[in-house]
């Protein structure tokens, strides 16, 4: 059985499809037989990623569509939609011709077009997976194309996609993120035990206004809680940089910064949180499967505003407090947070309802399916 994956730009893209990958391989017979591939856009850190995994990389020439107007934008747009895309996806044909894949499952973003278009050509079934209610560009392209659209959410509040297409399985997440221990975390992270562990993480590209709203009140935060904050590669010379002039020494032993958090950091480091704070991307479905109180702060330039969309979804039930930007203030920010953790009652109701949101077998689920397919 051959699997041809694509998706492209953000660790969002690339983590449901190693969950996927790794629970075809748990629950596939033939495994001497199992080929899994990825088409998709150069990228340093998704290569380390993938390849860990087994799985075979074929890059490609990408293009993307920019809906910001003015005239850079519009040159690069016409480059990439004139150039760089019909490029990739005569590469794109290429590579699915000879490879011959059972099927294409696609986690979107721009990097998955070429391999969607080619796969379509080429007659190979094409399976997409959404995270967001409201769908990016590249997949509201890509579901014309598609035979099965999984989504995260309820199908009801999908927006764009029509129904008889869409199942609801949730967000695929590697079972292995949920095997963190405190015990194990305090030892990983040096972390002292005497205080509430606040866990930031801003996803693989770092969020640097996040950023910069603890750095405004880090001490303040440290004097309270114990910190682990996951900047991004990008940001950490800078922040570690700024941190360093800012911070008391007496309360350096509790910050515990992270350019980025590989996987037995990151299972860890949810074992230890007692509050996540997380931007609301694909990231909400690993806090809810930890049973995680959080906060999430949503990038307001999210195409959509799938962010904005995801948090009050997500919020309905009352598994997490949501701060948008446009009213946060950091003094504001760590007045919630000291609400919340002089309030265990209400931190145990949030853990409850983010377990009852979760669905920590969508990558299962989607495995099976794929598995049933092919054979």
């Amino acid at each position: 059985m051959k699997i041809l994956f694509t998706g492209g730009g953000t660790a969002g893209h690339l983590l449901p499809i190693i969950a996927v990958s790794r629970e075809i391989r748990r629950i596939y017979l033939k495994k001497e037989a199992l080929e899994f591939y990825y088409i998709g856009p150069k990228d340093d850190f998704g290569e380390i990623l993938l390849s860990q995994e087994g799985i075979k990389i074929k890059c490609i020439l990408t293009g993307k569509i920019r809906r910001y107007l003015d005239l850079k934008s519009f040159f690069q747009n016409l480059v990439d939609i004139l150039f760089k895309i019909p490029i990739g996806t005569l590469q794109a044909f290429f590579y699915i011709f000879f490879l011959a894949p059972d099927l294409v499952f696609s986690k979107g973003g721009y990097g998955s077009l070429p391999a969607i278009f080619a796969g379509f050509i080429l007659g190979v079934p094409i399976f997409l997976h959404e995270s967001d209610v409201s769908p990016g560009l590249a997949n509201r392209i890509a579901s014309r194309f598609a035979s099965e659209i999984f989504v995260s959410f309820p199908a009801r509040e999908i927006e764009y996609f029509p129904i008889k297409k869409m199942v609801s399985v949730g967000n695929p997440i590697r079972k292995e993120i949920l095997e963190g221990s405190k015990k194990e975390a305090k030892k990983l992270f040096k972390l002292s035990g005497e205080k509430p562990v606040i866990l930031i993480l801003g996803g693989s590209q770092g969020a640097a206004r996040i950023n910069d709203l603890v750095l405004n009140i880090l001490n303040e935060i440290l004097e309270n809680f114990e910190l682990i904050h996951q900047c991004g590669e990008k940001n950490y010379k800078q922040i570690k940089a700024e941190s360093k002039v800012v911070i008391k020494k007496d309360l350096e032993k509790y910050y515990h910064l992270f350019a980025f958090l590989r996987e037995e950091e990151m299972k860890q480091a949810y074992a230890a949180a007692d509050v996540i704070v997380s931007r609301a991307g694909s990231g909400i479905f690993e806090i809810a499967a930890c049973g995680k109180p959080s906060i999430l702060i949503p990038l307001p330039e999210a195409a959509q505003d799938h962010q904005i969309k995801n948090a009050y979804s997500y919020a309905k039930n009352g598994a997490c407090l949501v701060l948008e930007e446009a009213n946060l203030t950091p003094h504001f920010f760590l007045e919630k947070l000291k609400y919340l953790s002089s309030h265990p009652d209400e931190l145990e109701k949030m853990a409850k309802r983010a377990k009852e949101f979760s669905k920590p077998e969508a990558a299962r689920i989607i495995a099976e399916y794929i598995v049933n397919f092919s054979s």
